[in-house]
């Protein structure tokens, strides 16, 4: 037999044979499954900014594309603009600012604030 053979087949009794007692167990299920479950929550994110005065809202959600993670931001202003910022990265921190910075571009372009006010955000 092949070394890696008879060693994945010790390893395997071993877990057979002398398995953890039954709460050991659980205990290290339940803090893998808490600390997986924590992470995967931690891919979304909600919130609010104040931008030029006005009160805008945000959120990013994760996207799998071609077996690789990405970002997905969206802005909006309910009750200034109808624009939506949005913004894909695969940077969980760089997104917000992009998506800040597609929202002030259009704002900019549709001439809602002045090249100033564009600049102070995108700067």
């Amino acid at each position: 037999m092949r070394l890696s053979a008879v060693l994945s087949l010790g390893v395997v009794l071993t877990l057979v044979v002398l398995p953890a007692p039954e709460c050991h167990g659980q205990e290290i299920l339940q803090t893998l499954l808490g600390a997986v479950t924590q992470q995967l929550v931690g891919l979304w994110k909600n919130g609010e900014v104040e931008l030029l005065g006005h009160y805008c809202q945000y959120s990013v959600s994760p996207k799998f594309k071609s077996f690789e993670l990405y970002f997905r931001g969206r802005m909006t202003c309910p009750g200034w603009t109808p624009i939506r910022g949005e913004a894909e990265s695969r940077s969980s921190t760089g997104i917000l600012v992009a998506t800040t910075a597609d929202f002030v571009n259009k704002a900019f372009q549709a001439g809602l604030i002045t090249e100033d006010d564009a600049k102070r955000w995108l700067n």
